[in-house]
């Protein structure tokens, strides 16, 4: 069991962002601040405690920290913080890392400003734009002075267009790649950049395309119907913004180097830098268009990424696992996983109906929808507070006749209880024994122990499944803190499966939760939390979390049939 003193993967991040910042200002050479910077993103994006890690000597082993930095976290857990960082803490006023939060400010001109001008608060920097001290610097003009002043005492917005839920963002994207892919002058198209790697959220939506009239295919794009502006227009690429606000960048790239540009545009950054650090050890120089022999200044191209990965030594990697987390290792051996896909899933257990007061559609309705998909089981699970005062017993009824319809489409009787404050249940456990699927959910009071609360759901021989464990909501809610090492151990101790919950505002669990859970051998339920027809589609984004985890259909409780299924569920 993990030390609940122990720092949380956000705090150590933090620490190690401030370190890149001081080190930044300071003039430190760029490799290292790069190196603290791409250590404190793996630490956040790590499942389970990195603190804990390091103290066992195993952090180093997570790519991008090696035994330094390894140090610096055993570091935050003895003594509170980074020594390295506290040196500099104290040679750098703290206000003056805050200049770096303003635009044009970077942090050389931060250094510049600090010991040219003795500026180290922002009230003095305020003052310095205002008096037209900052353009006396070199470089420095009076447009900085204007966003100094404009800047100084509003919290930071963080630049570029916000980031949109993918599953909001990817229906637009690949309704646009169809379109194009429809048009005469196109050859090839698909969707690149972080969404085809199905990231929670997006920015950008990149499309790359090959095409015999690359002109035309541009001009087509530009001029679509849903097009409110045009960004950027040029031969081979073009930038715009739909009616709903999504940015497309189109670029088209010559045939015999669609392999090596969609590989490049895919990502990720991490994944990328890797595999050109590691081509470069084998005496190759990777780009977006090709991959060179140091030694011979030979240039190979690929039409396909299959090639472009083949030529480097790897097996082929699917987008979604490009993260530099340990997939280019894996591929060079032979050793990536054959992942789960949509097709796989033979029910879905955790769907409502209109006896949720939010369901849109009625029992028949969403049972008529499942069978069409061609599941062989599905599970009604309206929320228990609105099953009260006799209604789950109706239910179960219209359940029962609904049931002789469809068959051999087999209906289970489920329910979605809330986990209340004081970690019971708001259904009593005979009832719940009539159930043949019960999926446990925090929604409410979010901040009272939310582990414990965890720990002694999954207590309950009648509660299959933990949905959406973090309760978060992507833009809007934060995740609650749970101690996730000690859930994957008491849901291996009990035999409760865990859920990736596919609402696209939910995705939860995280993709490297649900791969720390897959790895210990905890079974994970791939559900829509569908409460209307539609939303029947959204396990399409819950297995791509679900391969974005390194997930395999085995690990998937709902690929197996029923009679497998039940086998692996707890006895009530």
């Amino acid at each position: 069991m993990v030390a609940t003193t122990l720092p949380r993967n956000a705090d150590v991040a933090e620490q190690l962002e401030l370190l890149a910042d001081l080190l930044e200002i300071e003039g430190e050479a760029a490799f290292r601040v790069l190196a603290y910077r791409r250590a404190a993103t793996r630490v956040r994006d790590t499942g389970g405690p990195v603190a804990q890690l390091a103290l066992d000597g195993e952090a180093k082993k997570l790519p991008g920290i090696g035994a330094t930095i390894e140090e610096k976290i055993v570091q935050i857990v003895n003594t509170g913080e980074i020594e390295a960082l506290s040196r500099r803490r104290k040679k750098i006023p703290p206000e003056v890392v805050d200049f770096l939060q303003i635009p044009g400010l970077g942090p050389k001109t931060v250094r510049k400003i600090w010991q040219e001008l003795g500026v180290t608060t922002l009230a003095e920097l305020k003052d310095a734009a205002r008096s037209q001290r900052l353009r006396t610097l070199p470089g420095l003009g009076a447009r900085l002075e204007e966003n100094v002043l404009k800047s100084v005492g509003r919290k930071k917005k963080a630049t570029g267009p916000p980031r949109t839920l993918l599953g909001r963002a990817l229906p637009a994207l690949l309704a646009v790649v169809e379109v194009l892919r429809e048009h005469p002058a196109a050859d090839r198209v698909s969707e690149a950049g972080s969404a085809r790697r199905r990231k929670e959220t997006v920015r950008d939506l990149d499309i790359i395309a090959t095409a015999n009239d690359p002109k035309a295919l541009i001009d087509y794009f530009t001029k679509l119907t849903w097009v409110s502006e045009v960004a950027a227009k040029g031969p081979t690429k073009a930038t715009v913004v739909s009616h709903e606000g999504f940015r497309f960048d189109l670029r088209v790239v010559p045939p015999e180097c669609y392999g090596n540009l969609l590989q490049h545009f895919t990502g990720s950054k991490d994944h990328n830098v890797a595999l050109r650090e590691d081509a470069v050890r084998r005496g190759l120089s990777v780009s977006e268009y090709g991959v060179t022999d140091v030694e011979s200044g030979e240039v190979i191209t690929a039409a396909d990424e299959e090639q472009v990965y083949e030529r480097l030594g790897y097996a082929y990697i699917p987008p979604e696992l490009r993260e530099n987390a340990g997939e280019l290792e894996a591929a060079r051996r032979g050793e990536l996983p054959v992942l789960v896909e949509p097709g796989q899933l033979r029910g879905d257990l955790h769907t409502h109906s209109h006896w949720s007061a939010d369901g849109k559609n009625t029992l028949t309705e969403m049972v008529a929808a499942a069978k069409e998909r061609g599941y062989a089981y599905y599970a009604i699970t309206d929320h228990s507070h609105y099953l009260r005062e006799g209604r789950m017993e109706e239910q179960a009824k219209e359940i029962d006749k609904l049931a002789k319809k469809v068959a051999p489409l087999k209906l289970l009787k489920g329910v979605e209880v809330n986990v209340k404050a004081d970690g019971t249940l708001d259904v009593a456990d005979e009832l719940l024994a009539g159930r043949d699927w019960v999926v446990a959910s925090i929604h409410t009071a979010f901040d009272r122990s939310p582990t414990e609360r965890i720990l002694a759901t999954m207590e309950n021989p009648h509660v299959h499944v933990i949905g959406h464990l973090t309760g978060r909501k992507l833009n809007r809610r934060e995740p609650m803190e749970i101690d996730l090492e000690r859930v994957v151990e008491k849901a291996l101790e009990t035999g409760t499966f865990l859920e990736i919950n596919s609402q696209p505002d939910r995705l939860d669990l995280r993709d490297v939760d649900a791969r720390l859970a897959g790895e210990a051998g905890v079974k994970i339920v791939v559900s829509s939390d569908a409460h209307q027809v539609a939303a029947l589609d959204y396990v399409d984004f819950g297995v791509a979390q679900a391969r974005r985890a390194w997930l395999t259909a085995e690990q998937i409780a709902n690929t197996h049939t029923w009679a497998q299924l039940k086998k692996l569920m707890k006895k009530g």
